[in-house]
């Protein structure tokens, strides 16, 4: 049986997993006394425990591409700029929207917050957008594969 599909549709499921709470979040979350919904607390338990399981399972799905397909794959510009770009999106989810989601989530519910509370989701959700673009020209290399040089 020829695993290779498989591994790829969990790959690429895990790949967008990974990145996916800190791009739905901002337009989620919602201000005031109602409790989150059903898929907002999905996401922050992924963006919170699943993150490392999720990366793990990340690292063994490229793996084992990598060793079905070969090491010669990691030649490929249109690869290496695609994993250039997830790392960037990696890094900014890591190091700019997780700790503002926090921040947004643990703000209390004064009117003098809700402006800052206003103001910071603003922000979040155009770093969302951001993340989201780069997703999409990842996917277009990932499904084109053009000869960048």
């Amino acid at each position: 049986m020829n695993w290779f599909p498989i591994l790829l549709v969990t790959h690429i499921i895990l790949a967008v997993a990974l990145l996916l709470p800190t791009v739905l979040l901002p337009f989620l979350l919602r201000r005031g006394d109602g409790r989150p919904g059903t898929v907002t607390r999905i996401l922050m338990a992924m963006q919170g425990t699943g993150t490392l399981i999720i990366a793990a399972g990340l690292a063994v799905t490229g793996s084992a591409m990598l060793w079905i397909l070969g090491p010669e794959l990691l030649a490929q510009p249109w690869l290496l700029v695609a994993l250039a770009l997830y790392a960037i999106n990696l890094v900014v989810a890591a190091f700019i929207g997780r700790p503002n989601l926090r921040r947004l989530i643990g703000l209390g519910s004064s009117s003098a917050d809700d402006a800052t509370w206003r103001s910071r989701v603003r922000r979040q959700r155009y770093i969302a957008y951001g993340m989201a673009g780069v997703i999409g020209v990842i996917g277009f290399l990932m499904s084109t594969k053009p000869d960048l040089w």
